[in-house]
């Protein structure tokens, strides 16, 4: 099983982008996943097609089972 943790944010067009973090450490941490997309806000360093990141939107975890098919 592979997880992710995406990070969500608003745009100044006020669409959707994210940032995918693979294996994060778990159980997550809140205060410091707050604090740390409050900081990459505030560094302003980060930009999209539809420009800067503007506002926290979300975040979640997202669980991915891959099984192997063995062909004959």
């Amino acid at each position: 099983m592979e997880k992710t943790l995406e990070l969500q944010f608003l745009n100044t067009a006020g669409k959707t982008v994210k940032i995918s973090i693979d294996s994060p450490v778990e159980p997550i941490d809140q205060t410091a996943l707050n604090a740390a997309m409050d900081q990459i806000l505030a560094a302003n360093i980060l930009i999209s097609t539809d420009g800067d990141f503007v506002a926290k939107k979300g975040a979640r975890i997202i669980d991915r089972n891959v099984t192997d098919i063995p062909l004959a």
